[in-house]
């Protein structure tokens, strides 16, 4: 479990192998793994891996022809900028949201415009995402815990502050480009419950309606 707050950003140092699985090797000076071990869990732009290989700054990590699938880490070359988080412990604080780095899709950054002294961004995410995105919700972008600020259809928009954008790899970035998405874990338990409780017959009973959810902001648009 993570929390969204990136701890460092790292550069990939090689990728190993081609076709369903790969390896890839990631140089995390910033992140500091004195404290890591082979088997521990690290987000890279907000997927989760495991760290399989440990040596001085770097760490390798195996990715699945199913990680390859449903994330940007396909796309990954020598030297390209990635968000670093390490798991959280009891002693960790939650300052975004509770993010499992599992993503749920690959979105897509639609347009960065200048607002005030930060940035205004909309991204689009995948069809059949968009009913998990709520104003005022949280959203994880590249492992980056955000605020949603409004939401059309596939479209969301939120508000980049100048820390974010230099702590992050989200600087480096511009429209057109892919991102990891990871929707809020509360929106699809709720969703799940709904269902469930439709299947049974008790959902009107239970006052919770999807057009209730709708009226609450899921899925606005």
């Amino acid at each position: 479990m993570f929390t969204g707050i990136v701890e460092a950003c790292g550069r990939v140092a090689a990728v190993e192998g081609s076709g369903d699985g790969r390896a890839i090797w990631v140089d995390a000076a910033g992140l500091g793994l004195a404290q890591t071990q082979v088997g521990d869990s690290i987000a890279v732009d907000g997927a989760c891996l495991t760290a399989a290989a440990i040596d001085g700054d770097r760490f390798r990590a195996d990715v699945s022809d199913e990680t390859l699938r449903c994330t940007t880490l396909g796309g990954l070359r020598t030297g390209a900028r990635v968000n670093l988080e390490r798991a959280v412990t009891p002693s960790t604080p939650l300052g975004g949201h509770l993010v499992t780095g599992h993503v749920d899709g690959v979105g897509e950054i639609a347009e960065r415009t200048p607002a005030g002294g930060s940035e205004r961004w909309r991204f689009r995410v995948p069809e059949g995402l968009e009913r998990y995105v709520a104003v005022k919700g949280s959203i994880a972008v590249a492992g980056v815990s955000l605020t949603v600020n409004a939401v059309a259809g596939r479209a969301f928009e939120v508000n980049l502050i100048p820390h974010t954008l230099e702590a992050t790899s989200l600087g480096e970035r511009g429209a057109g480009e892919p991102v990891n998405i990871e929707v809020d874990l509360v929106a699809r338990y709720v969703e799940r419950l709904l269902r469930c409780g439709a299947a049974d017959g008790g959902n009107e009973d239970r006052g919770l309606t999807l057009e209730r959810l709708r009226q609450a902001g899921f899925g606005d648009g």
